[in-house]
Parts: structure tokens; C-alpha cells; sequence
């Protein structure tokens, strides 16, 4: 699995430095953030942010998901690769069950706190559910893409504790060639 997550993340980082990409200007500017290789290597921080990032886009229904967790991880210095993977858990066969559950978790919030729904919030009729308000829903998404994403630091940490060589602290640098520089007490003085 790490030699398929390795292939697919060089063929992705391939692509974005194609040569027909690399010379124009505007395409520099908006993915050199992109190509800091840390964010591309998995270790147990940057993933953890890359999955929190990649929950929270991935539950909010908005067409282009991967696009925003891509952007946000470059920002927040996320595993990018984890953060656009994680954004398909909600798909056509996820979305409607993850729909529900954010308008249930919409309405708990709404009966705890005992809000009324706001007048200009647009409410519209799903068969089976009843009247629902678009205010009730968003507090739901919101809500739940919070709780996902806090729910990705406890698991990262959790299987990096369990099993540390598939997802160490830090990522694995390239080791450099050290100058072979001769111990202190062995220089010869010049006579």
C-alpha cells in the first residue's frame, strides 16, 4: 500500500511540473507552495492536519471539495495527498446519509439550545423528513465537519503510537554526504 500511496503522489507531483505548466508565470505563483516536499511525505503531524482538513471539506456539500482542502492544506502546512484523499469519503452513495445526519445533528443543536430558526432562512420540503430549514442544516454541516476534523488528531496519534514505522513523528529526510572531517586530536602540526 505505502509503494501504491508513493507512486500516485510522484505521478500527482509529476503532472503539476509538467514543462508545458512550469514556464508560465501565473501557474508558479499559484502551486509553489504545492511542491515543499514536506508536504507531500506523510509523517504523523502534517498528516493529521492534512486529515482534519481533507474531514472537514469532505463533509460539506460543495462541489469543488478537493479543491478547497488542497489550498487549505498548502496553507495550514497539511499532507496534501491525505487532505484531497479524505474529501471523497462523501460521494454520491455517502452523501444523502451524511445529509441526514447533518440535519439531525441541526435540529438537536436547535432543541438544546431552544433557537427558533431564523425568519430568512429558506425552508423547503423533502419527502419522508417533513419541512426542513436551511439554517438548521448549515448548523449541522458546520457542526459536524468541526467534530470530524477534531476527531482526525486522537486516530493520527493513535496509529502513529500503535505503529510507528508506517507513520513516524517526523518525515524521513534524504540523508546528505557528510564531510569526512579527521578528530581533533589527530591533526598533525606541521613541522
Amino acid at each position: 500500500m505505502k509503494q501504491k500511496y508513493l507512486w500516485l503522489v510522484r505521478r500527482a507531483y509529476r503532472a503539476l511540473r509538467h514543462p508545458k505548466l512550469r514556464h508560465r508565470v501565473w501557474w508558479r505563483k499559484l502551486t509553489q507552495p504545492i511542491f515543499e516536499r514536506r508536504l507531500w511525505k506523510p509523517c504523523r503531524d502534517t498528516v493529521a492536519i492534512g486529515l482534519a482538513i481533507g474531514l472537514f471539506f469532505g463533509v460539506i456539500p460543495l462541489i469543488p471539495q478537493s479543491l478547497f482542502a488542497a489550498i487549505a492544506a498548502m496553507r495550514m502546512k497539511g499532507n496534501i495527498p491525505f487532505a484531497v484523499a479524505v474529501t471523497w469519503l462523501s460521494n454520491p452513495v455517502t452523501n444523502v446519509p451524511i445529509w441526514v445526519a447533518q440535519l439531525w445533528l441541526g435540529n438537536q443543536v436547535q432543541d438544546l439550545f431552544s433557537l427558533a430558526p431564523p425568519e430568512f432562512a429558506g425552508t423547503f420540503h423533502i419527502p419522508h423528513l417533513g419541512v426542513v430549514n436551511a439554517a438548521t442544516f448549515m448548523v449541522g454541516v458546520l457542526l459536524s465537519g468541526i467534530i470530524a476534523a477534531l476527531l482526525a488528531f486522537p486516530i493520527v496519534h493513535l496509529f502513529s503510537a500503535i505503529m510507528p514505522h508506517h507513520l513516524p513523528k517526523l518525515p524521513k529526510l534524504p540523508q546528505r554526504a557528510r564531510a569526512i572531517v579527521p578528530p581533533r586530536g589527530s591533526r598533525s602540526s606541521g613541522s
